[in-house]
């Protein structure tokens, strides 16, 4: 028994918690909402695909297939997203309903400058949300400067982190394009403005905190939390942010808006191509120019010729 747990134990570890979430919700959504049955066979998943090929996007169905999949190679059964007629049918999906990728609004510098200058007013304001004020700034300020996702900015531990007059050293023990879990180290120089060094200093100073996760949550009444904020809640924080210091079309901000304000940012200051990439982790050039704008890209490419 204690070696099956192991077993498990060791087996949860190699799925990453947001693709155990997705594959969660994707068999919910076939048993509950769609009504179906699972094991399932080729036919049923794809009806399932049928019905809702209109409704959800390609991506969202192919995600999906690939969970109800995924569940029937983890009962030892055969897996029906493998054969002909669902590859068929998603292929005719995306055929049929072509979808344009969404990508969030890059954060330009101007608009950082004035989140910024609107929390630092909290700061000095309103007790209440002070913690809350030096957080925000300190989590945009390194997400900015860094490229960070959300998830990697909620990985950040305290005891990873070294910081001295020219700067910060942060390790993160994994994160998406870390396939062997090695972890990394990421340097984030310290600036006269906007200075995400600062901004960690006086976050670490403010709470009280020296170890654990950097990035806690904070209680409506002003007091921290001991768990660190979930990559979901990085996008209501930042949107929340960006509508208190008044920027247009909050909603259209997402957390990949710092990582794309940030590469965008460093293609219009003349960065190359190979700078860029290994400064923010990217592996393939299609990567990275997923958050570049246009104007900015044509720059990137000058730069590197």
């Amino acid at each position: 028994m204690a070696g099956t747990n192991n077993i498990n134990k060791y087996i949860s570890a190699a799925t990453r918690e947001n693709t155990r979430r997705s594959y969660q919700s994707a068999i919910e959504h076939f048993e509950v909402t769609w009504g179906g049955l699972l094991p399932t066979t080729a036919n049923g998943l794809a009806d399932y695909l049928a019905h809702y090929a209109e409704s959800l996007s390609y991506n969202t169905l192919k995600q999906r297939t690939v969970a109800i999949g995924q569940w029937h190679q983890d009962q030892g059964l055969p897996d029906p997203s493998k054969t002909p007629l669902v590859k068929k049918v998603l292929k005719g999906i995306r055929e049929l309903h072509p979808t344009q990728s969404k990508q969030a609004r890059p954060l330009h510098l101007e608009a950082l400058e004035q989140v910024i200058a609107h929390l630092e007013s909290h700061i000095s304001a309103d007790p209440k949300d002070l913690l809350r004020a030096y957080r925000d700034r300190a989590l945009l300020l390194i997400g900015f400067w860094r490229g960070f996702r959300s998830d990697e900015l909620c990985r950040l531990h305290f005891e990873n982190i070294e910081t001295a007059n020219h700067g910060m050293k942060l390790f993160l023990p994994r994160s998406k394009g870390d396939r062997h879990t090695l972890g990394r180290y990421y340097f984030t120089p310290a600036l006269q403005k906007l200075c995400p060094v600062n901004a960690f200093e006086d976050w670490r100073q403010v709470s009280g905190l020296s170890k654990g996760p950097i990035f806690v949550g904070v209680t409506r009444w002003g007091s921290l939390k001991q768990d660190a904020l979930h990559p979901n809640s990085v996008i209501p924080i930042i949107r929340k942010a960006f509508k208190d210091a008044q920027l247009l079309e909050p909603e259209s901000y997402s957390s990949h808006s710092l990582r794309r304000g940030f590469a965008s940012w460093a293609a219009s200051n003349d960065w190359n191509t190979k700078e860029l990439m290994e400064y923010v982790g990217w592996k393939d050039l299609k990567s990275a120019m997923r958050y570049i704008e246009s104007n900015a890209s044509s720059n990137l490419f000058l730069s590197a010729s």
